[in-house]
């Protein structure tokens, strides 16, 4: 993100801005697509990694990307610092396959190094081969990212096994919880020391959209409120598409300041909630209407969301989920004109228009 857009999310958080702002988070799953690209060209060149974000950021200057320039290999990742199987198909999701047998396995697992396991170096090495570039083109790497706790125990273990252990195994699911999450604060804080811009922390588990509130206040909030404590930023991202209305009822005794959250759950819901502190990112139906439907589909979809909400503070306009594979660019440029028409519609008499804009691919 630019230091302009940055200082605008952060006016945001504060409640100060009332400009709209629209955000999408980005990664494999629509870039390469979008750019004409397998999902394999863009994982494993440096080259077309950084081709496919630029151009993003170019084609929509006003769209906030989020993370950014996301050095990822999709949910490999991570999990792939304990030593799984990773696979990566020519054009579909990569995927590892399990690291544990059973339960009994967490008490052998160890700590992982993210200076040299895994994949945690080949991100941190795009990250540093790229970066000039990425500055040159006005921008810099502002989130330490990470999966969460639960999404990557369900990679090591399984995710029905996993589950299950939470009410069979709870003193392993606990440990192994406990032993992940000290690897997510390390690689947080190993993100930071390399690069000293970043000044938000962005973590993506919609596990914690599967379990109950009981389940949740033991497993999940104490786990997550020293995960965002980590580092002393100004933005707190949680991305959570599963269910999550249990989710929003604990986000500021998380650390949580932004949420994005099913498209499934209405805004006025998730407000009453998360109560007024938080900034909501949301919730356009991401596969039925951002991918599949027309720009006049994405026009009626805002307006009605729109339409929902008295109060329009701390609201960053997005899809309900992650960008989903196939949206256009005709699309993303219909959400963003529907709310600038919306947004000026709104203001007083006299009062200078809205600035936001984007160009089409």
């Amino acid at each position: 993100m630019r230091d302009d857009q940055w200082q605008q999310l952060q006016r945001l958080i504060a409640g100060e801005s009332t400009e709209p702002a629209v955000g999408f988070i980005i990664d494999s799953p629509w870039l390469p697509g979008w750019c004409g690209m397998t999902i394999r060209e863009y994982l494993c060149s440096e080259k077309k990694w950084l081709e496919a974000n630029l151009r993003a950021v170019q084609t929509f200057p006003d769209v906030w990307f989020i993370p950014g320039f996301w050095a990822e290999f999709g949910m490999c990742t991570e999990p792939s610092a304990f030593g799984g199987r990773c696979r990566f198909p020519i054009n579909e999701f990569p995927h590892i396959e399990p690291v544990l047998r059973s339960w009994s396995d967490v008490d052998a697992l160890t700590l992982p190094d993210c200076g040299r396991d895994g994949l945690l170096p080949f991100v941190l090495e795009r990250l540093h081969q790229t970066e000039p570039l990425i500055r040159e083109a006005g921008h810099r790497i502002r989130f330490a990212v990470s999966r969460g706790p639960l999404n990557i125990a369900s990679y090591l273990l399984g995710q029905t096994e996993f589950l299950l252990g939470l009410k069979t195994e709870p003193d392993r699911a606990h440990r192994l919880i406990a032993l992940i999450t000290t690897f997510i604060k390390n690689w947080l804080k190993c993100q930071k020391t390399h690069f000293p811009d970043i000044d938000g922390i962005l973590i993506l588990d919609d596990l914690i959209g599967f379990i109950g509130k009981k389940d949740f206040e033991e497993f999940v909030v104490p786990y997550f409120r020293d995960i965002f404590a980590t580092l002393d930023v100004s933005v707190k991202m949680l991305h959570n598409d599963a269910h999550g209305l249990i989710t929003a009822q604990y986000l500021q005794s998380m650390g949580v300041n932004v949420f994005n959250f099913s498209h499934e759950h209405g805004m006025k819901d998730v407000r009453n909630l998360a109560g007024p502190e938080i900034v909501l990112m949301g919730n356009i139906a991401p596969r039925d209407v951002l991918a599949a439907g027309t720009p006049e589909d994405c026009r009626r979809e805002v307006q009605r969301i729109w339409e929902s909400l008295a109060d329009r503070r701390r609201v960053l306009w997005s899809a309900g989920g992650g960008m989903p594979p196939g949206v256009s660019s005709e699309n993303i440029q219909a959400i963003v004109s529907e709310i600038r028409k919306l947004a000026a519609e709104a203001e007083e008499p006299n009062a200078p228009t809205s600035t936001v804009r984007a160009e089409t691919n």
